[in-house]
């Protein structure tokens, strides 16, 4: 795969972030793995159609996820990751995966996303639709946040 195809998922988190309160956005490490992706915490999940057809997953720990909400609620506190926590988070997800879309149709590549579905637990593993992922760390006022994403080929 080829790693321009992270960019737009870059520039949507850029973007994006600040619109929604968050006010330091940093790239972190970058890497490729290989059919499956695993970690603990909060893991959404989203799929690509159109021109190029894939999934992106985002993945954070629970203490990350539940900052985010709480940044996305103007600050109300998030004691412990429930529905309106996990809500806010699946949204978030859904405005990045957009933007990105939106970043690929202007270098004319349509895509198109499924609704986000939200998995939560300890070694959770999600097994992608291809051999290639590209990940890629962003880092929101010291929170990181993992995006994987795979086109097939």
């Amino acid at each position: 795969m080829d790693a321009k195809c992270v960019n737009p998922f870059i520039d949507s988190f850029t973007t994006v972030m600040p619109q929604l309160g968050f006010c330091d956005i940093k790239l972190g490490k970058l890497c490729a793995k290989t059919n499956e992706v695993s970690g603990s915490g909060v893991i959404i999940v989203l799929g690509l159609v159109g021109d190029v057809r894939g999934n992106v997953v985002y993945m954070m720990e629970t203490e990350s996820a539940k900052k985010i909400a709480s940044t996305m609620m103007m600050g109300m506190p998030v004691e412990e990751f429930d529905e309106m926590a996990g809500s806010a988070v699946s949204e978030l997800t859904n405005m990045l995966t957009a933007n990105a879309a939106t970043c690929f149709s202007n270098i004319g590549i349509k895509i198109d996303i499924s609704t986000p579905t939200m998995l939560k637990g300890e070694n959770v593993k999600v097994k992608m639709s291809s051999d290639q992922i590209l990940c890629v760390e962003l880092i929101a006022d010291g929170i990181p946040v993992e995006i994987n994403i795979s086109f097939e080929n």
